[in-house]
């Protein structure tokens, strides 16, 4: 377990990160609210579901843990680094992926 303690941290930055963004974003939409205009700016336009992100997403990790796991026992690399390496690039893949096939549903619209 004391391989992972590295992710604490981590851990704790993105969910103060998360309340910061939240109050800041309150925030803004009141003094809109205030000033007489509505919200509909922060609103996506694009009509592709998010569970399809997440899907996408999810699946990327996945593949993410099974090819780190295949990394740390067929090379030398230590298996922390072969995991966390594999997760952010495929999970980053996945994103990417997720984006080219929201545009290009933007562009039928």
């Amino acid at each position: 377990m004391n391989d992972l303690e590295f992710l604490i941290p981590i851990a704790m930055f993105i969910v103060v990160y998360g309340i910061f963004h939240l109050y800041v974003r309150r925030k803004e939409r009141l003094a809109l609210i205030e000033k007489g205009q509505t919200a509909a700016i922060f609103n996506s336009e694009s009509n592709v579901s998010p569970s399809l992100k997440y899907g996408i997403f999810c699946i990327g990790i996945a593949i993410g843990f099974l090819l780190g796991e295949v990394l740390s026992q067929t090379t030398n690399i230590e298996e922390g680094i072969a995991y966390v390496s594999m997760i952010f690039l495929f999970g980053g893949i996945s994103l990417v992926t997720y984006y080219f096939i929201a545009r290009k549903h933007v562009r039928k619209e």
